[in-house]
């Protein structure tokens, strides 16, 4: 049958209409599958508390801290000494010595090395602080402060503390770093412990001693089901009792936190007091009980005001929220004495595992320590400061 011409034009326009519908779903049906294909492809944000293992080493990491841009450095701990005292890691199981070789001569063999690494935090200005305290040793030497450009590998500060500052037997050994202000609080776990605070723009230093949140609480420490033992006068051995241990800063720069290593309390001290010179007196009155803790070695505080706190005896990491409560963030059997954290970049805190307690300095018996010695990172789901 031969079409009139307004048929026509009806079954044109229809059949137009459909291919015009038809192309439509076509495009749409392709935008969700590339939209699929994405999600499929885009890296999922890791669950809180997931640990990824970042390095495994021949060596003992004392301390860890990573830059904005991903790169990692360690402290090599002084109770187990390797070849070198301290690492940038450039592999699952490498390293390069850090600043470079002649930093990491012999320890003791002169003014420009590295003899006993502990601390180490890099700041918004890419310096890595590292502080020294030159012990455990045959021949202690003088504690020091230091500080170098992770680009150029450059010294960039030091300072050098005198006997009123880092007293025979100090252990200068923990530190938080407010480069923006250009002040460093140092945390001395020695028989004295203390809080001691550089002014970087002066190149002087103040020592804080005395109060009873500095001191160990008589709490003891066990770890794999042994209580530890830690020298005490005259290097005899006796249950370990170890004052101010981790110590960390807010993001403002604001609030020094703190808390003994045989301790369960985490205090509060505003920073512009040291800042500003103020009396023991005065320090002490503005030390203030943030909450709870656990036995710890390290913690870090990210920028909304949560603290991450190393458990030792559980094997993981406990957060302290901003609003007080203490919780477990992670329990792992490789957790074996998570010494120090510090963030990287997002959530990422990293963390050195280095079986400490295993160590004769602990135990008064044979080094129990099997490598492969770990650097790990937990996704903590809240906003961290790299190196902070």
């Amino acid at each position: 049958m031969k079409c009139t011409p307004i048929y026509a034009f009806v079954a044109a326009f229809v059949l137009a209409s459909c291919a015009k519908q038809d192309a439509t779903a076509l495009q749409s049906d392709a935008a969700a599958a590339a939209a699929l294909s994405a999600d499929a492809t885009a890296p999922a944000t890791p669950a809180v508390g997931q640990i990824e293992i970042v390095a495994e080493l021949d060596i003992t990491p004392g301390n860890v801290t990573a830059s904005k841009d991903g790169r990692v450095f360690a402290s090599v701990h002084g109770m187990r000494r390797g070849p070198v005292q301290m690492i940038e890691v450039t592999g699952r199981n490498t390293y390069i010595p850090f600043p470079d070789e002649a930093w990491n001569a012999e320890p003791g063999s002169g003014k420009d090395v590295l003899n006993t690494p502990h601390g180490v935090v890099i700041d918004g200005l890419d310096r890595l602080w590292v502080i020294d305290h030159g012990n455990w040793m045959a021949t202690p030497q003088p504690p020091k402060l230091l500080a170098f450009d992770i680009n150029t590998r450059k010294l960039v500060y030091r300072h050098d503390f005198d006997k009123t500052t880092g007293p025979d037997g100090q252990i200068l050994q923990d530190l938080a770093v407010d480069g923006e202000r250009g002040f460093v609080y140092v945390a001395d776990c020695g028989p004295d412990p203390a809080i001691v605070v550089v002014d970087i723009n002066k190149n002087t230093a103040r020592r804080f001693a005395g109060h009873p949140s500095l001191q160990a609480e008589d709490v003891e420490l066990v770890v794999e089901g042994n209580p530890l033992l830690f020298p005490g006068p005259g290097g005899r051995m006796g249950p370990a009792r170890v004052g101010v241990n981790p110590i960390t800063l807010s993001a403002d720069g604001e609030t020094v936190y703190f808390g003994s290593m045989n301790g369960t309390s985490w205090y509060s001290v505003p920073a512009r007091l040291f800042r500003e010179g103020a009396a023991d007196a005065a320090i002490a009155r503005g030390i203030i009980r943030v909450g709870a803790k656990p036995l710890s070695d390290g913690a870090a505080t990210d920028a909304e005001g949560n603290h991450f706190i190393t458990n030792l005896p559980d094997n993981g990491i406990d957060m302290l929220t901003k609003d007080g409560e203490l919780r477990p963030l992670v329990r792992d059997p490789r957790f074996l004495w998570a010494d120090n954290a510090h963030f990287g970049q997002d959530s990422w805190l990293y963390v050195a595992i280095n079986q400490l307690h295993r160590n004769p300095i602990f135990t008064g018996a044979g080094d129990r320590g099997v490598p492969p010695y770990l650097i790990a990172r937990v996704w903590t789901g809240t906003p961290g400061q790299p190196g902070r």
